[in-house]
C-alpha cells in the first residue's frame, strides 16, 4: 500500500481541530455507510494519511470538501477505499522466514496424521502468500515422493478488499511480485513478460474469500495461520482481540506466522511458545 504523503499536507500530523475532527467523523461513516469498510479500527494515523494522499491528488484541504468529492465520484470513492486497505505483497517475502517455514513447517505438516490439513492466509491480499505456501507444499511433496498427499490440504486466502481479491483469483503479477522468487520458482511455475501468470497447477490449490479481520468469523481448526505485516495496521486493543481469535481458530499445537515487525502481547500470548522469534514463528500450546 502506498502510504507516503509528505508531512506537509493538512491533517497529516497533530491534533486535528474540533472542526476538522468533526469532518472527519462524517467521512469515515460515509464509508462506512457505502462500502462496509470501518476505519475506527485502524490506527488513526494511517488512516489519515492515506486519506490525505487522495485529498491532494484533487487538491483539497478539508475532510468537508473531499467528502463532497467521493460523494460525486464513484471512481474517486473507489480509490480512496483501495488505498485504505490494500496492502503490497510479494512472493516469499522475507527469505528468511519462508526458510524456516519451508525447513520446519511445512515438513510438520505434512507429518500430520489427519485427513484435512487447515492453512490460512489473513489479509492475503493479492495472493502471493498463500500461492507461496501452495507451492513449499508442491516442493515438499516431490521430496517426499508424496504428491498424493497434496489432496489433503486446504489452503484458503482472505482478504477486505474484494478487488484485490480478484487480482488475486487472476494470478498475473508484475515484476515486484516476484522480487524475492527464487529462480528455478519463476522458471517452473510463471510466465515470462509483462505480466507473469502463476501455472494453474498451483493457482487452483487455493481458495480466496471476503473476510475483515474485525468483524468476520474466523476459519476453524486452523493447523496453520498466516497473518504478515497486517496487524500493524490495527489498534492495539484490537491487535490482542485478534490474537486471541488466531489462539482460538488454531488446532492445539497449530502454528501462527506473523510479519517481522509484529510480536504477540496481551493474555493470549501465554498460549503460545515461540518457535522461532526472529522470524516471528509461534505455536498454540
Amino acid at each position: 500500500m502506498q502510504d507516503r504523503a509528505p508531512s506537509t499536507l493538512p491533517l497529516v500530523n497533530g491534533e486535528l481541530s474540533p472542526a476538522d475532527a468533526a469532518q472527519l467523523e462524517v467521512l469515515k461513516n460515509y464509508i462506512v455507510v457505502r462500502s462496509g469498510f470501518n476505519c475506527d479500527s485502524y490506527k488513526e494515523k494511517c488512516v489519515r494519511r492515506r486519506i490525505a494522499v487522495r485529498m491532494r491528488a484533487h487538491g483539497v484541504h478539508t475532510y468537508a470538501d473531499y467528502t463532497a468529492v467521493v460523494a460525486r465520484d464513484a471512481l474517486e470513492f473507489q480509490r480512496l477505499v483501495d488505498n485504505l486497505t490494500i496492502n503490497v505483497s510479494k512472493f516469499f517475502r522475507n527469505p528468511e522466514v519462508w526458510h524456516a517455514i519451508r525447513t520446519h513447517i511445512v515438513p510438520a505438516l505434512f507429518a500430520l496424521e489427519t485427513p484435512s490439513v487447515q492453512i490460512w492466509s489473513a489479509g492475503c491480499s493479492s495472493g502471493e502468500e498463500a500461492y507461496s505456501v501452495a507451492m513449499e507444499l508442491v516442493l515438499r511433496a516431490e521430496h517426499e515422493q508424496r504428491t498424493d498427499a497434496l489432496s489433503r490440504f486446504r489452503i484458503l486466502g482472505t482478504d477486505i478488499d474484494q478487488a484485490i481479491l480478484e487480482r488475486a483469483r487472476a494470478a498475473g503479477y508484475g515484476n515486484y511480485s516476484l522480487l524475492d522468487t527464487p529462480e528455478e520458482i519463476r522458471r517452473r511455475w510463471f510466465t515470462t513478460g509483462k505480466m507473469h501468470r502463476l501455472a494453474p497447477e498451483i493457482a487452483r490449490m487455493v481458495t480466496f474469500d471476503v473476510g475483515d479481520l474485525v468483524t468476520s468469523a474466523y476459519p476453524e481448526r486452523q493447523h496453520l495461520i498466516m497473518c504478515r505485516n497486517v496487524l500493524i495496521y490495527f489498534e492495539r486493543s484490537v491487535q490482542e482481540r485478534m490474537f486471541e481469535r488466531f489462539r482460538d481458530a488454531l488446532v492445539p499445537g497449530g502454528i501462527l506466522v506473523l510479519g517481522k515487525v509484529e510480536t504477540l502481547f496481551g493474555p493470549a500470548a501465554r498460549g503460545f511458545r515461540v518457535l522461532a522469534g526472529r522470524e516471528r514463528i509461534f505455536q498454540k500450546a
